[in-house]
């Protein structure tokens, strides 16, 4: 786990980084005493934990006593929450500042019921953010097209009988070792990230590649109907196969590999253009 000190308006907040859980867990002193201005925020927290206990508030199953720095240099043992914690504790806590964080919760919820009664919506979102992040719009294409051969992967996979995260995570992982040689994780490190989203920080080409494994699993998956998990997997491995075989045949063709260390922080990099495209520019 790794350490981190973040800034809100001016004040700090203790961060620490879950590697393995690819999750930001953060100190609940330092985000109560931001949203109440307490100068006894330790004191306050106490009191409304007590409180969220007696209330039989599942916020203090997801709190977790972890290590950090504490302010007279010290490593000790501090209550903290993930993310989805975090806003939850907002939603707790009485406070004008935490009015913000409930407008937004409250917006993106409206989104998500407008998205599910027409999904075209939540496509044209999708371009808006991207294109707001700053990516081109060749690069905005291919995701958007990978958005959606995502979810007729996922639906498949509930079809035969695969329901939880985990287990998705689990297929994904032997789907992209199978087709780039790496995991999920060992693919995030190689491109310098940790939470990103790793389709988010794909070249087009690499895109393109994870698209193809993903279309060829539900492909075979349909044709198959896997019974088992096990089974599950085979599948997974045969489709990433596919697109290591055209990884393979791409790569002897450019006489260089296409698995990239790019990430989106230079995003007009991730769209490999073609010697045609260059030249019309």
């Amino acid at each position: 786990m790794e350490n981190k000190i973040k800034v809100f308006e001016s004040k700090q907040v203790r961060t620490l980084w879950n590697a393995e859980e690819e999750e930001w867990y953060f100190a609940v002193v330092d985000i109560v005493a931001i949203l109440t201005d307490s100068n006894d925020a330790r004191n306050y927290w106490y009191v409304l934990k007590n409180r969220l206990k007696k209330e039989g508030s599942e916020l203090l199953t997801d709190c977790k006593g972890l290590k950090m720095r504490a302010p007279d240099g010290k490593m000790r043992t501090t209550d903290c929450l993930d993310t989805k914690g975090v806003l939850r504790l907002v939603q707790s806590i009485p406070s004008p500042k935490a009015e913000p964080f409930k407008m937004w919760l409250a917006q993106v919820g409206s989104e998500r019921l407008d998205e599910i009664a027409d999904p075209e919506k939540a496509i044209l979102r999708g371009a808006e953010f991207y294109r707001a992040k700053g990516y081109t719009e060749g690069w905005i294409n291919q995701r958007l097209q990978t958005i959606e051969m995502r979810k007729e992967l996922t639906d498949e996979w509930k079809e035969r009988g695969v329901d939880s995260s985990r287990d998705y995570a689990i297929l994904t992982n032997e789907m992209t070792r199978a087709w780039s040689g790496m995991s999920v994780q060992e693919y995030k490190q190689y491109k310098g990230l940790k939470k990103e989203n790793l389709r988010d920080n794909m070249t087009n080409i690499e895109l393109v590649l994870n698209m193809l494994a993903e279309v060829t699993t539900t492909a075979i998956s349909k044709q198959e109907q896997p019974k088992t998990f096990t089974q599950n997997k085979s599948v997974a491995r045969r489709g990433g196969r596919v697109a290591k075989n055209a990884r393979e045949d791409i790569e002897s063709q450019l006489g260089q590999s296409v698995i990239s260390p790019l990430n989106a922080t230079d995003k007009p990099a991730l769209e490999v253009k073609t010697t045609d495209e260059v030249d019309d520019e």
